[in-house]
């Protein structure tokens, strides 16, 4: 049986169970795990720098959001978190340098992790112990670690591949991909991740490239700089797509097919899942259907929680996020993908 091939119910499971605790960190039941472990461990490698060489950010410092704007541009993008009625802002520009924030929002521990070289921001709770970064890639994603038990995750499967707590997975909550102007006006009370970081670091400059407008590392075309288990060549490599996971499997949705279509029901793995444009985020929101019908579009409103609608509250969120198809695609070779071609 090929290692790609999703094996039996004990490697895979929704992707936003309610979370187990083991010890302090939070853990989810039972994540996707498309291959075992031992492919990727197999297949991870040096970054170049070791363990802890790109130091998290275990202290943070906010400052409000009028004093970022002479740090931000509007079109800067930032990961913001919005939990318990706190929301919070994390400049790409700082996050490149540090990848990880172990933070505490709303009453939660939390860490907010970001990839460069896959463009992904992903959020987990993390109890009262740290995640910290390993200095290993695997499919050009971080690996991170916890500063418990020394178990190894890649960000993107959110799941052990190495240590005492191998073939778990981590307590994903949402974090959004946007932009700093879309932020702003969506939390005007955000605070935001300062620069005052404690460590020597130049936050005006990228070493991957640029955002705005996409160039260097991050333009669509540019090659992957260290090897995948898994290609494609349905998207340019560094397309941004909205992947979500779950126990039937990973679905990747075309932002722009989404956009266009505001508003999508798929049939998945005998699941069926409402996936719902935010305008204002420029992001999207997921969740399961079941044989609920969905509202019009023209009726949902977005507020401080996402969308929102009578019909929506009874409805479970599956946690999505935005990553360059080249390593999605490398975690989930087997993932439907979602533009309206194949229908």
């Amino acid at each position: 049986m090929s290692p790609w091939r999703i094996l039996g119910t004990a490697l895979v499971a929704a992707c936003m169970p309610l979370p187990a605790v083991s010890g302090v960190l939070p853990l989810s039941a039972d994540p996707l795990i498309p291959a075992p472990p031992s492919v990727y461990r197999d297949a991870s490698l040096s970054g170049g720098p070791g363990k802890d060489g790109i130091p998290s950010i275990d202290n943070p410092i906010f400052t409000s959001a009028s004093a970022a704007d002479g740090q931000l541009n509007p079109g800067d993008r930032v990961i913001g978190i919005y939990r318990n009625g706190e929301a919070r802002a994390y400049p790409q520009a700082v996050l490149v340098w540090h990848e990880i924030v172990n933070d505490t929002v709303g009453g939660d521990n939390v860490a907010v992790t970001y990839c460069p070289l896959t463009g992904t921001a992903l959020g987990f709770l993390r109890g009262d112990t740290e995640l910290g970064v390993s200095g290993r890639l695997v499919n050009s994603n971080l690996i991170m670690y916890d500063r418990e038990s020394d178990s190894l995750w890649p960000q993107v499967l959110g799941a052990a591949i190495d240590g005492p707590l191998e073939g778990r997975g981590l307590a994903e909550i949402r974090v959004v991909w946007t932009t700093w102007e879309n932020w702003r006006q969506r939390y005007p009370e955000t605070r935001v991740l300062s620069e005052d970081t404690g460590f020597l670091r130049n936050y005006e400059r990228d070493p991957y490239g640029s955002y705005t407008p996409a160039g260097g590392y991050y333009a669509e075309d540019a090659s992957p700089v260290f090897p995948v288990l898994n290609e494609s060549d349905r998207y340019p490599p560094k397309r941004e797509i909205f992947g979500f996971r779950t126990s039937a499997g990973a679905v990747a949705v075309d932002r722009e097919h989404l956009a266009d279509e505001e508003m999508l029901l798929h049939e998945h793995g005998g699941e069926r899942f409402l996936i719902v444009h935010d305008p204002g985020l420029d992001t999207a929101w997921v969740f399961w259907a079941g044989d609920k019908e969905p509202p019009e579009y023209a009726e949902i409103t977005f507020g401080a929680e996402g969308p929102e609608h009578p019909a929506l509250a009874a409805l479970e969120p599956v946690n999505g996020f935005e990553a360059m198809w080249f390593a999605w695609i490398a975690f989930y070779p087997e993932s439907a993908v979602i533009d309206g071609l194949d229908q």
